[in-house]
C-alpha cells in the first residue's frame, strides 16, 4: 500500500522535471532552490506554516466528507462563512473589554456553527431530495463569496468600518481588537518559527477525526455507508442522520479554517477579490485530501508539504520562475497520485491469447 502511493510521488518529480527542461529551468537546481525556499531559508518554516494552516482545515473538512462518499465541494464558502462569523463573534466578544481566552473561545464556536450550517444546506438536499451534493455545495461557494464582498463592500454591515477618513474613500473592514488575536508560539529554529494557534487546532482535528472514525460506531457506519449504501439501509443503519451528521462535521472544520484566518493571520475580515477569495484554500484542501487518501493524519503531512511548495512559488516568483510552474507541478502530483490509485483499487491481469479453435481471446481484467 505504501509501494504505490511512492512510485507515483516519484513519477510525478520526474514528470515535473520534464516540464521544468521543456520551459529552460534545470530540473535538480530548480527542485533544490523549491526546497530551500520553502524549508530550509530564513524565514521559510514560518511562512510555510502559514500557507499550510488554511490547507490542513480544508483538507480534513474535505476528507471527512469524502470518507463517506459525499464530494463536498463547498469547504471554500464554508470557510467564508466561517470567517464572517467568527469575525462578528470577535468584534462583540473582544470589542467589550472581555478576556482573550473567551473571545477566542467564541471566535471558534462562531466559526464552527458557521462552516456547520453552511455544509447543511447542500447536506439537507441531499439527505430529503437527493440532489447532487457536487452541484449544490459548488454552487454555494459563489453564493458566500458574493455575500462577504456585499457586507464590507456593498452595505453599512457590522463588520465594515464606517469611521473616520479611510472608511469614506474606500471600503474597509473593522480591525479585531487585541483580544481577539490569536497567539502565537515562538521555536528558536532558523531565527524563529512562529507557530500559529491554528496550526494546534488543526493537529488537535486532525487526531478526533481520526479517533472519529476508526476508533467509533459512527466512523464505522459512515465507512460502511460510503462502501456501500444500499447494504448499510439493509442493516437498519440512519442514512440520513449521517449524511447531516458528516457534513456538519466537515463543515465545522472549514468554518474553522476560516476562524484562523481572521484570528491567526489577517485580524479583520478580508473581503479583498484578491486576498482571501483568491488563494482557493477550499479547492486546494480537496488536492491535499485526495494525495492523502483521505487519512485526517496524512492530510497534516501533505498540506506541510503543499503549503510548503506554494510558499517556496510565492517567494522565487519572478521573471526566471514563473508562479504557474508551481501551479503545474501540484497538478502533476494529484494526477499522478489519482492514477496510482487504479493500481490499488484494480488488479490489471494480462492473459495469453490461446490458439484459433480453442478458448476466447486474451482479455484485460
Amino acid at each position: 500500500m505504501v509501494a504505490v502511493p511512492a512510485a507515483s510521488l516519484v513519477f510525478a518529480f520526474f514528470a515535473s522535471g520534464l516540464v521544468l527542461l521543456a520551459t529552460g529551468h534545470d530540473a535538480l537546481s530548480s527542485y533544490r532552490r523549491l526546497f530551500d525556499a520553502a524549508f530550509l531559508n530564513r524565514g521559510a518554516l514560518g511562512d510555510t506554516l502559514v500557507s499550510a494552516t488554511p490547507l490542513a482545515f480544508t483538507g480534513l473538512a474535505a476528507a471527512a466528507a469524502f470518507r463517506m462518499r459525499l464530494f463536498n465541494i463547498g469547504g471554500e464558502g464554508q470557510l467564508y462563512i466561517g470567517a464572517i462569523t467568527a469575525a462578528a463573534a470577535g468584534l462583540y466578544f473582544g470589542g467589550s473589554g472581555g478576556p482573550s481566552a473567551f473571545a477566542i473561545a467564541a471566535m471558534v464556536v462562531a466559526g464552527c456553527a458557521g462552516g456547520a450550517a453552511w455544509a447543511l444546506i447542500p447536506g439537507i438536499l441531499r439527505a430529503f431530495f437527493r440532489t447532487n451534493v457536487i452541484i449544490t455545495s459548488l454552487m454555494l461557494n459563489y453564493v458566500a463569496g458574493y455575500l462577504l464582498t456585499y457586507l464590507i463592500f456593498n452595505s453599512q454591515s457590522y463588520w465594515r468600518q464606517t469611521i473616520g477618513f479611510n472608511a469614506s474613500v474606500f471600503p474597509t473592514s473593522k480591525q479585531l481588537p487585541n483580544s481577539a488575536i490569536w497567539p502565537a508560539a515562538t521555536v528558536h529554529v532558523h531565527g524563529g518559527v512562529a507557530l500559529p494557534l491554528g496550526a494546534g487546532f488543526a493537529v488537535l482535528a486532525a487526531g478526533l477525526l481520526w479517533v472519529l472514525y476508526s476508533r467509533t460506531r459512527f466512523g464505522f457506519e459512515a465507512n460502511v455507508l460510503g462502501d456501500s449504501a444500499r447494504a448499510a439501509r439493509y442493516a437498519g443503519m440512519r442514512t440520513r442522520r449521517k449524511i447531516l451528521a458528516v457534513m456538519a462535521i466537515s463543515g465545522a472544520i472549514a468554518g474553522l479554517g476560516g476562524a484562523s484566518q481572521d484570528g491567526d493571520f489577517r485580524h479583520t475580515l478580508d473581503a479583498d477579490p484578491n486576498g482571501l477569495q483568491r488563494q482557493f484554500y477550499g479547492y486546494s484542501g480537496i488536492v491535499v485530501a485526495a494525495l492523502a487518501r483521505y487519512n485526517p493524519l496524512a492530510v497534516l503531512l501533505v498540506a506541510f508539504l503543499i503549503g510548503g511548495l506554494q510558499n517556496a512559488g510565492n517567494t522565487l516568483q519572478g521573471a526566471d520562475f514563473p508562479s504557474g510552474l508551481v501551479g503545474v507541478i501540484q497538478g502533476i502530483i494529484l494526477f499522478s497520485a489519482l492514477g496510482g490509485e487504479l493500481l490499488v483499487r484494480y488488479r490489471i491481469r494480462v492473459r495469453r491469447r490461446e490458439r484459433a479453435g480453442s478458448a476466447p481471446a486474451a482479455e484485460v481484467t
